[in-house]
């Protein structure tokens, strides 16, 4: 029997679903309830664009509060902080301080005018999209910089906690109306590519779910590939990873420091992590993703994954093993470049 191809893998992960949940809105209801929600949406649209056009005409603006899973910050913020930043509007930006090594340019020069910084709470209550209910005296800042926004009445201020407008309007204006720009963060944190990979050995969620499938024993996986690379790292927040250890050429990098993700990615030529967030990691520094999956395809909201990575250019596209064998098989035969 023939190997599956790259792309026979990607239809299957596909599936038949849709690509976004306004299309899933569409599909779902019908009548006055879709007549409203489709005049929201365009009212939401409307608005975005004229509040686009006054941060460009003032170079100023509140953004955030950005809560939320990385995969939505790397998806769904950045991508706009840069594309407001290459604007020269000064960003008032309200977010987690762990992805304080993100807000830079190429040259390493911050892209926030003033940054109101939220401490990691994430071992405490783990992160759902942009909808984290977090802890008091964290939501005691947020309340203190929405106030401020607010108070400014002639500074736009984006408002991505109210989830309506995040959900429906945010995250497909920036794609549709293009308002994405992105910084090659290898520049930054790395120094060339070496022969090595990195391992996200997430855990977030249960033993099984219809976006992730089930979970992977991720020791095994980094001593099945270990001979075929220098160093495998393997990284991640801890709370939201799997335990691990270093031994041989694995190193365990599990940090609340995302400057060490960011170098160790920014060296490696491929990354290794079930269907999240973390593959657009890839588009910021310049690596290859391998996506694994066990269990029953398609693969939920995947077609929303693809879109945004199109949205942020695809440098690479993606691939994909569902099986340890085929992990194994696709490392032997990884094409490495050199530098």
């Amino acid at each position: 029997m023939p190997k599956e191809t790259r792309d026979e893998k990607e239809k299957r992960a596909l599936g038949n679903l849709v690509s976004t949940d306004n299309a899933k809105y569409y599909a779902q209801h019908s009548g006055i309830k879709l007549l409203r929600f489709r005049f929201k949406i365009f009212r939401g649209y409307s608005k975005a664009y004229f509040k686009l056009f006054i941060t460009l005409l003032r170079k100023k603006c509140y953004y955030g509060p950005f809560k939320g899973e990385f995969g939505h910050f790397l998806g769904h913020n950045l991508p706009f902080l840069y594309y407001l930043y290459s604007k020269g509007v000064k960003i008032y930006y309200c977010g987690m301080e762990l992805h304080a090594p993100f807000l830079v340019d190429e040259q390493g020069k911050n892209i926030i005018y003033k940054f109101y910084p939220l401490r990691d709470f994430f071992a405490e209550v783990p992160p759902i999209t942009n909808a984290t209910i977090p802890p008091q005296d964290v939501q005691e800042k947020i309340d203190e910089f929405t106030e401020l926004a607010k108070k400014d009445l002639f500074t736009p201020f984006w408002n991505i906690n109210y989830d309506f407008y995040y959900w429906y309007i945010h995250r497909n204006w920036i794609i549709k109306g293009n308002y994405i720009k992105l910084c090659e963060l290898n520049k930054v944190y790395g120094d060339g590519k070496k022969k090595t990979v990195v391992i996200f050995p997430r855990k977030k969620g249960g033993a099984y779910t219809v976006d992730n499938g089930y979970s992977w024993d991720y020791m095994e996986i980094a001593r099945a590939i270990s001979p075929y690379f220098e160093k495998i790292f393997i990284v991640g927040h801890p709370s939201q990873s799997s335990d691990v250890k270093a031994e041989g050429n694995i190193e365990a990098c599990l940090s609340k420091d995302n400057r060490i993700l960011l170098e160790k990615c920014a060296m490696s030529q491929l990354i290794i992590s079930q269907h999240s967030g973390a593959n657009y990691l890839t588009e910021y520094i310049d690596a290859k993703f391998l996506l694994i999956f066990k269990g029953d395809l398609p693969v939920g909201n995947f077609p929303n994954t693809i879109r945004v990575r199109k949205s942020l250019g695809n440098k690479h596209q993606l691939d994909y093993a569902f099986s340890l064998e085929e992990i194994i098989d696709y490392v032997k035969n990884f094409n490495f470049a050199s530098n």
